[in-house]
């Protein structure tokens, strides 16, 4: 018996040498692998990975720790950012497969996705702590794709995020959008699309969409503002602001009586400050909220604005883009609030183009797209100063007036 035990302990400890002996080999090899691969300085991989695609950069987060801690810091993130394409974010209607028991029928069931879609929705169960039996029915009837269009390179392609939401977006600002959470009436989710980090917002006044008007906007001294305009029951607009991350809204005085008529087109964020167009057709001035004082001032357009025209926002610059004749558009640039005077710097003169509407100027080019009625796009280049129509790849989304916002993607949260 006794030398049954000594062969057993002397198998164990044989067995227990080969194992150490082989994670001493395991990590000898280790060492050569990483000896061999020349030592890159941490700047330098920074450097490589700001280059990536946003969805790759996702995905290089998990590689290793080092990578991790770089694209999770916010240096990284701010670079990323500033290196960010404007993009234009919209909703795609989710064609659902039929199912036996709720054909013909507008009967809510249990709201479940793929589990491979992020849901806003069921995101919010989550963060309200609704355990899935308890969920309320939802008739998901209009549930829709989060997608985004990327123009450039004379083509349009659209991607996605695969995510759903019901609701609609309200708002976008480096990044982060706001969107309606349809389950509780009122209430508002900020989330960023790429990222998937998203967080409920305090209840603030309620108004019928066609008389509110919501705008993100990023503070000098650091956090985002979500600022609200509402007209009331006596046709005066009030506005409230939120401070995201604090729990309730404030009131400050809007805009003088009469001012805005209309809240049809997004407000524009440029030179420090939010501007409204305040009516569909035959605007004189333009109504504009400066966000440090939170201020609303008005300041008189260049001439008058009529329903193919725009404001935007171009290279830190306010830019109203019109059509001055049948065959030619104007752009005039405002370089501050303070000064009220605009510039006549370009004009576009190339043909027929009385019924593009503006959608938005490129951040790294010179180049200005265009959205006809039929909705095609169109680039004019300022470089070669040709209007070009923009291919349209096969299952691309197409554009129409009021379905879209502008946008960009990037790592962004809130909270930092």
């Amino acid at each position: 018996m006794a030398e049954k035990t000594c062969k057993s302990m002397s198998l164990l400890k044989l067995v227990e040498e080969r194992a150490s002996m082989k994670k001493k080999l395991d990590e000898q090899k280790q060492k050569q692998q990483l000896d061999s691969v020349p030592y890159l300085p941490k700047d330098c991989v920074s450097n490589i990975l700001i280059r990536l695609p946003i969805e790759s950069l996702q995905r290089s987060r998990f590689v290793c720790k080092p990578w991790y801690s770089i694209i999770k810091s916010p240096t990284f993130i701010r670079d990323n950012l500033h290196r960010a394409e404007k993009v234009l974010i919209f909703l795609s209607l989710v064609k659902r497969l039929s199912r036996w028991w709720d054909q013909d029928s507008d009967s809510g069931f249990p709201f479940h996705d793929n589990p491979n879609t992020f849901s806003v929705e069921s995101k919010v169960f989550e963060l309200k702590s609704v355990h899935m039996l308890l969920q309320p029915l939802v008739n998901p009837t209009f549930k829709y794709a989060i997608k985004f269009m990327v123009l450039e390179g004379g083509k349009s392609t659209t991607r996605d995020y695969n995510a759903t939401c019901m609701g609609r977006i309200r708002a976008s600002c480096d990044g982060l959008i706001v969107v309606d959470n349809t389950l509780e009436k009122g209430e508002l989710v900020i989330m960023n699309p790429v990222t998937r980090e998203l967080n409920l917002l305090p209840l603030g006044t309620l108004y019928p969409p066609h008389d509110e008007s919501f705008a993100l906007v990023c503070c000098n001294a650091g956090g985002y503002k979500l600022v609200h305009l509402f007209r009331d029951e006596s046709q005066f607009i009030g506005c409230e602001v939120l401070k995201i991350g604090e729990k309730s809204w404030r009131d400050i005085d809007g805009p003088s009586f009469g001012l805005i008529k209309w809240f049809g087109y997004d407000p524009v964020f440029a030179i420090g400050a939010l501007h409204w167009v305040p009516e569909v057709d035959h605007s004189e001035y333009i109504v504009t909220m400066t966000i440090d004082d939170e201020k609303f001032h008005k300041i008189m357009l260049p001439k008058t604005s009529r329903f193919n025209d725009r404001i935007m926002e171009a290279y830190e610059r306010l830019c109203f883009v019109t059509h001055e004749e049948m065959n030619e558009i104007s752009i005039w640039v405002l370089g501050s609030v303070s000064e009220e005077a605009w510039t006549k710097t370009y004009t576009i003169a190339v043909g027929c183009i009385r019924d593009l509407i503006p959608l938005y100027f490129l951040r790294f080019k010179w180049e200005l797209y265009f959205l006809d009625k039929d909705g095609s796009v169109f680039c004019f280049d300022f470089e070669d100063q040709h209007m070009k129509k923009v291919t349209t790849t096969e299952g691309c989304f197409k554009l129409a007036y009021g379905e879209y916002t502008l946008h960009v993607n990037s790592l962004v949260s809130w909270r930092t």
